[in-house]
């Protein structure tokens, strides 16, 4: 690391580097815990797989055999590396210094193995997919263990989300006119179930209504799956799900892979894994059944909602609220629900409208996603964080229910946010690229919504690419491809364990962190814009008290050119008071604040009372 980008960091995040490291403040009860709203919180999000080692008794989930039969193969990035839930469960005290309030794990529960063609196969170390609901993966330890982590995390005042999937099951059923190929998708129009194979073929479901009708009576009467194509379970999988009923074939739509658009998108298989019935009355009992259970057994504290936009709303207008008042009624008030709708684009009406008519609490806010990393890479200007501020009226409940959007700058499908600098900035020096991902992290950290870090990205993990290529090992990894890759801020590599609390990027976002914590109006405040732009440049917006109306002025300078000139602020501040950059003492006039930004810089400027 530079001496310039040693620089910056001190300018930005060094006025709390004292307190770094040190855990937030722990909730006195769980019922403490539990009285916090989702807008309050901080979230992790961690493969379990990929972050700490603690047992390597399951390394291979219990099975024999190599990579194919067991699933773990520590040098490719396709297969299990051997991260679990006691190594998870060992390392709180690192995620509680960085100043996370939740973690969010990904799927944990038994997974196929290993899937896919011969000489494609991969591993299921990411969770999704899924044969068993009710269990825990024993590559990941068992179910002792995932309670032994949430009662860990919860008497150090931290929430559990458990990321959850009812679109699909694992690879089993298979065609059998596609035996050896991927069997491409046959719309209803073309194949309806009240016929074998096609418009033309023998007639079967005799009084079937279709899948508008939601009546138990009426699905009672879909008794032949074999209305698109012949579904085949192999001898020695006819078992594998749990709960059993899933193992019946009827309850799937069957009608070959989805290309992603249309009517595929929610009746195709994704690249071949099963894809649920969820109109079926039988399939949202079952799953209502299942998800209230893991509340009953683990008290965790919500739900992240996986390949939501490919489940047909009906299935989450019953769900969501049986669940939500499922938890209420265990004493989990706040039980955090958010549905992933992924988009590459900035469109918050998509986003949006899965809140009115699926009736989601809360969804990942790709649109933040994508505004504040086109901003903070400067590939755009910051005129698309500015709007989002109008576009939060699009949401069931307005702008008080985008509090609750957790915002990211990157995961484990779309890439890491380092990588999209790279991908902005082609030849950026090691000390704009740090510089800008501070930026990022400050944005993330202080404007509107729960902030979602990724991890890794706080050791200055930057990937290649998406998927695999974002997936690395925070232990020591064995994959070629992850250590040769040059991280953020530090000369260190992935070949060793990636634990630093020293490192730049980790102490920017821990102070970001215990800020925003004890900061009201950066976690529940209503959001005034003040300054914006269609070029890089300034971009402030005021954050305000919900409980004294003072606001805390945020500010960024997102141009690779110092920022010298005024912003407007309220005529009432008569004040302020720095809690992060460079913040005048007086406003230079009334409603007026003169501000001095370096590049890439930003500042956190609180009215006096």
């Amino acid at each position: 690391m530079g001496r310039t980008a040693t620089r910056l960091f001190v300018t930005a995040a060094g006025i709390g580097a004292a307190l770094v490291g040190a855990p937030l403040a722990m909730a006195d009860t769980l019922a403490d815990l539990r009285a916090r709203t989702p807008a309050q919180e901080i979230v992790y999000f961690v493969l379990p797989d990929r972050f700490a080692n603690g047992d390597r008794s399951n390394d291979k989930g219990g099975l024999k055999g190599g990579p194919l039969q067991t699933g773990y193969d520590p040098t490719s990035r396709a297969f299990y590396h051997g991260g679990d839930l006691k190594g998870l469960t060992a390392k709180l005290d690192y995620i509680q210094g960085l100043g996370a309030t939740a973690i969010w794990l990904a799927p944990v529960f038994k997974n196929k193995p290993v899937q896919g063609a011969k000489g494609q196969e991969s591993a299921g170390y990411h969770g999704y997919w899924v044969t068993d609901f009710t269990t825990v993966d024993p590559h990941f330890g068992s179910d002792a263990d995932f309670k032994a982590l949430v009662d860990a995390a919860h008497k150090r005042g931290m929430k559990v989300y458990m990321d959850i999937i009812a679109n699909h099951t694992a690879d089993v059923i298979q065609y059998r006119e596609s035996p050896t190929s991927a069997a491409s998708y046959r719309s209803k129009g073309a194949y309806p179930w009240l016929r074998r194979g096609g418009a033309a073929g023998q007639p079967i479901n005799a009084g079937f209504a279709g899948d508008r009708d939601s009546s138990a009576a009426n699905w009672a009467k879909l008794t032949d799956p074999a209305f698109a194509y012949t579904p085949v379970v192999p001898k020695g999988e006819k078992t594998v799900k749990v709960p059993a009923w899933l193992n019946d074939p009827i309850y799937y739509h069957n009608r070959g892979d989805t290309d992603w658009k249309g009517e595929s998108s929610q009746y195709g298989d994704f690249v071949g894994l099963d894809d649920l019935a969820t109109e079926d009355p039988r399939v949202v009992e079952g799953f209502i059944a299942i998800y209230k259970d893991w509340i009953d057994r683990f008290g965790i504290d919500g739900y992240r909602i996986d390949t939501a936009r490919h489940v047909n709303a009906a299935f989450w207008r019953a769900f969501i609220p049986a669940i939500r008042a499922h938890a209420a009624a265990k004493g989990i008030p706040n039980f955090h629900v958010f549905g992933e709708v992924a988009t590459d684009a900035y469109d918050p009406a998509l986003l949006a409208s899965w809140t009115r008519n699926a009736g989601f609490p809360a969804v990942l806010d790709f649109a933040f996603m994508r505004a504040a990393v086109d901003a903070a890479s400067g590939k755009s200007g910051t005129d698309m964080l500015a709007r989002l501020g109008d576009d939060d009226a699009l949401y069931e409940g307005g702008k008080a229910a985008a509090l609750q959007l957790p915002t990211f700058l990157g995961n484990h499908d779309a890439g890491r946010f380092a990588w999209f600098l790279r991908q902005a900035k082609p030849g950026i020096s090691a000390e704009e690229e740090l510089a800008r991902a501070l930026l990022g992290h400050a944005m993330l950290l202080t404007l509107r919504g729960v902030p979602t870090l990724y991890y890794g990205d706080e050791q200055g993990f930057a990937g290649t690419g998406n998927d695999q290529q974002a997936r690395h090992d925070m232990f020591a990894s064995q994959v070629a491809e992850y250590n040769a890759e040059r991280l953020v801020g530090t000369h260190a590599t992935t070949a060793t364990d990636n634990f630093r609390t020293d490192q730049p990027l980790y102490r920017a976002i821990a102070t970001l962190a215990k800020i925003r914590s004890a900061t009201p109006a950066l976690s529940r405040g209503a959001t005034i814009l003040r300054a914006s732009s269609d070029k890089p440049g300034l971009f402030a917006v005021s954050r305000i008290d919900p409980d004294t109306g003072r606001e805390v002025l945020v500010a960024f300078n997102t141009a690779a050119t110092p920022y010298v000139g005024p912003v407007a602020v309220d005529p009432a501040s008569g004040g302020f008071t720095s809690l992060i950059g460079a913040c005048p003492v007086t406003p230079q006039a009334s409603g007026s604040l003169a501000l001095a930004l370096p590049a890439f810089g930003y500042a956190v400027c609180a009215a006096k009372p």
